[in-house]
């Protein structure tokens, strides 16, 4: 089965199954607003004062001096009253002109410290790779990768996650914040709320969101543009989760199959170094063309299966036998665990080529978490609590929700969520001839493929000029960023779109 919107976690992170559920389960007795300051009569203290704090990187030999900030915006009802305290990170440099970046996360219900300590903060924390131990000491250390060169960065944390909370009751929050329309709405505000409250309203804006977020950042765009009067000068959407329905109907459309072959093929040129834009670019023209010809034909075409299954064995090295009882229908969780069954081990959806050991090998669907979410959490958590807390000095009394599946639990779909946000963003691109969009994927990712953004942007209008929106596919998977070479070749072609010499 394809992921609903409301079960896409993380950075995004989709949920691998039902099974991860019990992770959270000790605190699953605790209403999400309880946990965040506010419901049935708990009340944690208010949130403390902005802190600041100045600190320096170092990038390419060149000493960035810069002052973070952690401080919360209030979110208010149509009556003014404070139902919401959003929390955000920001570095910021001294400079004229400087551009300013709004970053968001996904899930629902991922903080954004994803972003902020992994891909373009100026310091990150070693997380999603092959042997990464969740035990290994949270040091942070200087970010080559880093975008606060050439723009100042502020991480929002959406209510429910990081330390930002709801002050209303589960019923109530679930209305005001963990839906999908609410959702854009009051964190547009914020963005437009930051803005005025830093006398920024008149630096160039731009706008980063993954995953979900990358659901987000389209229709975060598109209100700011159209309702509130503020203009993105650039969007970058990572790993983004675009369009819901392209996932679905299995059963007869030959589209959720098409947008996963690619990915699981990549993997297998990967592990045997073989991967590259050159030898991915006649498998995303297979897949589009023969591929989906032949899974539509089915059983008019008594060899149609035949070409498939032997293809699909050819570009994914599985077992002949398993890609013939799939009908070459690779699905993802079962690939994840047939491709490492040999060695006694899963892989990650979002990044299928790094891999943990599984403890239930004989059961006959997986019984435990995706190898990076279980990964993730203590990490990212750890170094997070600190930066905040000791070395910023913003002293909280409450949980930090690295990733909150409390309010994934609570999310409520709208009525449009399943169209995604391919729609708005069309119409952000329609309504400023000046505004560009840079999608990235990794190559590696199962839970948002790099595929569904391919076909995408092939079927968006030019509108003046077709390099306004592009799409980027870089080694990795979902967080393709934790690795060296696909962060820097990642913050080039960022670099170009911010028009960075």
């Amino acid at each position: 089965m394809r992921p609903s919107l409301p079960s896409v976690l993380l950075a995004a992170f989709v949920l691998a199954g039902s099974s991860l559920a019990p992770a959270l389960a000790a605190d699953s007795h605790k209403p999400a607003a309880a946990e965040a300051g506010s419901s049935d009569g708990f009340q944690l203290p208010p949130l403390p004062a902005d802190a600041h704090v100045t600190q320096s990187t170092t990038v390419d030999g060149k000493t960035l001096k810069y002052t973070v900030t952690v401080g919360s915006l209030p979110v208010r009802d149509g009556k003014g009253k404070t139902t919401g305290e959003v929390v955000f990170t920001a570095y910021t440099m001294t400079g004229k002109d400087r551009p300013v970046t709004f970053a968001l996360n996904g899930g629902p219900g991922a903080s954004s410290v994803y972003l902020n300590l992994g891909a373009i903060g100026p310091k990150k924390v070693n997380f999603g790779v092959e042997g990464d131990s969740p035990s290994d000491p949270a040091t942070l250390h200087d970010n080559p990768g880093t975008w606060l060169g050439f723009t100042d960065l502020v991480f929002i944390d959406p209510v429910g996650t990081g330390y930002s909370r709801a002050l209303v009751d589960d019923k109530e929050a679930t209305k005001q914040f963990y839906s999908t329309d609410s959702d854009i709405k009051y964190l547009s505000r914020i963005v437009y709320d930051w803005l005025v409250k830093n006398g920024r309203m008149g630096s160039r804006k731009y706008l980063v969101g993954e995953s979900y977020g990358g659901f987000r950042g389209p229709r975060i765009t598109e209100y700011l543009q159209t309702r509130l009067g503020v203009a993105m000068k650039g969007v970058v959407l990572l790993s983004p989760y675009l369009d819901p329905a392209a996932y679905h109907d299995e059963n007869v459309s030959p589209l959720p199959w098409m947008l996963t072959l690619p990915s699981i093929a990549a993997a297998h040129l990967e592990r045997e170094h073989r991967l590259s834009a050159e030898a991915m670019a006649p498998i995303v023209e297979y897949t589009r063309g023969e591929y989906a010809s032949d899974l539509m034909r089915g059983r008019s075409d008594p060899h149609a299966t035949d070409r498939v299954v032997k293809k699909v064995t050819e570009l994914t090295g599985l077992d002949p036998l398993f890609v013939k009882r799939s009908g070459g229908r690779i699905e993802t969780q079962a690939y994840l665990r047939e491709v490492y069954r040999a060695e006694g081990k899963l892989g990650s959806r979002y990044d299928s080529n790094v891999t943990a050991w599984d403890p239930f090998p004989y059961a006959p669907h997986q019984q435990t978490g995706d190898p990076i979410l279980n990964g993730i959490i203590a990490p990212t958590t750890s170094a997070m609590v600190d930066l905040v807390t000791r070395v910023v000095g913003w002293k909280v009394d409450g949980r930090y929700n690295a990733l909150s599946y409390e309010v994934n639990k609570l999310w409520h779909q709208d009525e449009d969520a399943d169209k995604g946000s391919v729609s708005q963003l069309r119409e952000a691109v329609a309504n400023d001839p000046g505004l560009r969009v840079l999608i990235t994927h990794g190559w590696d990712d199962l839970s948002c493929p790099f595929m569904a953004s391919v076909l995408i942007v092939d079927q968006m209008p030019a509108m003046g000029d077709p390099t306004r929106v592009q799409v980027k596919n870089y080694p990795g998977g979902h967080m393709f960023y934790s690795r060296a070479d696909s962060q820097a070749a990642l913050t080039a072609d960022v670099k170009a779109l911010y028009g960075v010499k």
